[in-house]
């Protein structure tokens, strides 16, 4: 009895390691990632500054023919034929610097920082880190049409990203330390660290835990203390209007997003129809730049306020102090030149140029509308920012913090999101991950409970089991296992618990090999490891098991007991997703009159 008992022992099963069910998972990993990202964040805060200066001091020497750091608006340049050749040698410049330097320069920056949390295992190389920022500020500087902003995302991700390649970090952390770099750059250079931390959750994270809302939220906190002593307090744009009550104004806001969700995916489309139009070039696409400078160069000649940052027409247009034909000249001229410049390749980000285009939009409409073009060209600005980005919470609180004026978040919030239901509905993708599909990759960018997280292994095992009992001859076991119905059976001792699993192949590993006259199915496999799952068990915990182990199917057991109660197959676990499928498939009408079924 004695030896019959040490048998039961030894053939117990082996449990897959639990995993703690809660809402949210979390380690104290968390706290060092944190504590990573206070340091990530101040090195972005600093790179933002860095960059800032450099755009400024580029700009300075090449139209002003100053060496300092003092801000002066593009419209004081003299225009004549350095106002195109300029754009043209900063072009070259770029080109030149993509092609012997990295590539990876090329571009906007968010798509290049999602591809390398995607793909790439959120590592960049430390020649990004230098040549993003010192090709941006070539290009900017010599009047390319684009912000700071999509340049330091990707410099700040890639101080993220290097800081985390000196420790022994898996993947998923380091695309959080990336991540925190790219939140901490954006809140140095507009001072928006809540916006900064939901573009990192609608943009460039693809997930929601605190293993990454912590840390990011760490690195924009430092990067905001710092951003005082660096770039001075306050909203970067100071405005405060009057904003539009009651539904007409959210009506007229929601107007506004409509027609910004419009020329977004105008926008769009005209873009990546430049760049084909690029593609079909028979030249080096390192000499692509300095082609689109041109156009550029061409946009300053009409209008010199087209080019560069702009930060000055965006106060303007809150300011209210333009003319419509100013308005509309920028509109054109800005538009134009920022798609050639940008599907050229060249260094440049993207959302300065979207506030103005938006902004532009808002400030036409809102001319026909009560109020202050000022409160109507913010609007605008939001939902061109929300439509093109497909981050309509991004868009809005961007607003917001960049003027400071909180009491139109109503306005903005409907304005924001009726731009992105534009896009959405009209466009398969954004003007960010259009880039990336065109290299091979698809994005969903749609957030959801995971329904094999809510789904207990109870709700979709069998619990009408073929089993084998251990004292069954292996002779007679061949027989059954190989005319049996199922690849595998659960071996159960006397008391019912399993002590493991006889497969198909285990059958035709015992005729080939021979075993012993008399031996039992208990006997053979009772140093098998056997991992179980429990009715309580989610079923992700089942995936996660059967791939540890390797089988198809996995016995289900009484975890007080230890006896069988069921099992779980690969079969079952597919049924999950037919369940929601068939959730967002059919439809049903509870209440009122049925819908007659055709005949």
């Amino acid at each position: 009895m004695a030896g019959s008992d040490g048998a039961e022992a030894k053939a117990a099963p082996a449990r897959v390691d639990e995993r703690r069910l809660a809402d949210f998972k979390a380690d104290p990993r968390l706290l060092m990632l944190a504590a990573m990202a206070l340091l990530i964040g101040s090195g972005g805060a600093f790179a933002a500054w860095v960059l800032v200066k450099l755009i400024v001091l580029i700009t300075n020497v090449v139209w002003f023919g100053a060496l300092d750091t003092v801000v002066r608006p593009m419209g004081a340049i003299h225009r004549g034929a350095w106002t195109v050749a300029a754009p043209v040698i900063g072009g070259l410049v770029v080109g030149l610097m993509a092609r012997f330097g990295s590539e990876k320069i090329r571009g906007h920056g968010i798509p290049e920082a999602i591809e390398a949390i995607l793909i790439g295992g959120s590592r960049m190389s430390p020649k990004v880190a230098v040549l993003k920022p010192i090709s941006s500020a070539v290009s900017i500087g010599t009047g390319g049409p684009f912000g700071a902003e999509g340049p330091i995302i990707m410099t700040g991700g890639a101080i993220g990203s290097l800081f985390a390649q000196f420790f022994d970090l898996s993947a998923a952390e380091r695309k959080t330390l990336l991540v925190a770099g790219a939140a901490a750059g954006m809140t140095g250079i507009f001072g928006t660290p809540v916006a900064a931390v939901l573009l990192a959750v609608e943009l460039l994270l693809f997930e929601w835990r605190p293993r990454s809302f912590v840390p990011v939220v760490a690195a924009a906190m430092a990067a905001i203390c710092w951003r005082p002593l660096l770039f001075g307090a306050g909203p970067l744009f100071p405005f405060a209007a009057d904003p539009a009550q009651g539904a007409w104004g959210i009506g007229a806001a929601a107007l506004i997003g409509l027609a910004a969700g419009l020329v977004a995916t105008l926008l769009t489309k005209l873009l990546y129809a430049c760049e084909d139009l690029f593609e079909r070039l028979p030249i080096h696409w390192m000499w692509w730049p300095a082609i689109g400078g041109i156009a550029v160069g061409i946009g300053g000649l009409i209008e010199p306020r087209a080019l560069g940052v702009g930060y000055d027409v965006i106060g303007d247009l809150l300011g209210g102090h333009m003319l419509v034909g100013a308005v509309a000249l920028i509109l054109a001229v800005k538009a134009a030149i920022w798609l050639v410049a940008l599907s050229s390749g060249t260094s440049g980000g993207v959302l300065a140029p979207l506030l103005i285009l938006g902004g532009a939009v808002g400030w036409l409409i809102g001319l026909l509308l009560p109020g202050e073009p000022g409160f109507w060209a913010m609007v605008g600005m939001a939902a061109m920012l929300g439509g093109t980005m497909r981050a309509p919470l991004t868009g809005a609180l961007f607003a917001v913090e960049l003027t400071g004026d909180f009491k139109a978040l109503p306005a903005l919030l409907a304005a924001t999101a009726a731009g992105y239901a534009v896009t959405v509905l009209l466009l398969r993708r954004s003007m960010l991950t259009e880039k990336i599909a065109r290299r091979g990759q698809h994005i969903t960018r749609e957030y959801g409970v995971d329904p094999y997280e809510l789904t207990r292994v109870a709700d979709i095992m069998e619990r009408r089991v073929d089993s084998l009992p251990a004292d069954m001859p292996v002779a007679r076991a061949l027989e059954t296992v190989g005319a049996g119905r199922f690849r595998a059976y659960p071996v159960l001792d006397a008391a019912g618990r399993p002590v493991g699993m006889a497969t198909r192949a285990d059958a035709l590993r015992w005729s080939s090999e021979g075993v012993d006259e008399g031996a039992t199915l208990g006997g053979v496999l009772s140093d098998a490891s056997l991992a179980v799952l429990h009715p309580d068990d989610v079923a992700s915990h089942a995936i996660d098991a059967m791939l540890s182990a390797g089988s198809a199917r996995l016995a289900v057991t009484d975890p007080g007991s230890g006896r069988l109660v069921g099992i779980v197959t690969r079969h079952d676990l597919l049924q999950v997703r037919a369940g929601v499928v068939k959730g967002e498939r059919d439809r049903s009408r509870p209440y009122g009159p049925r819908r007659a079924s055709a005949a």
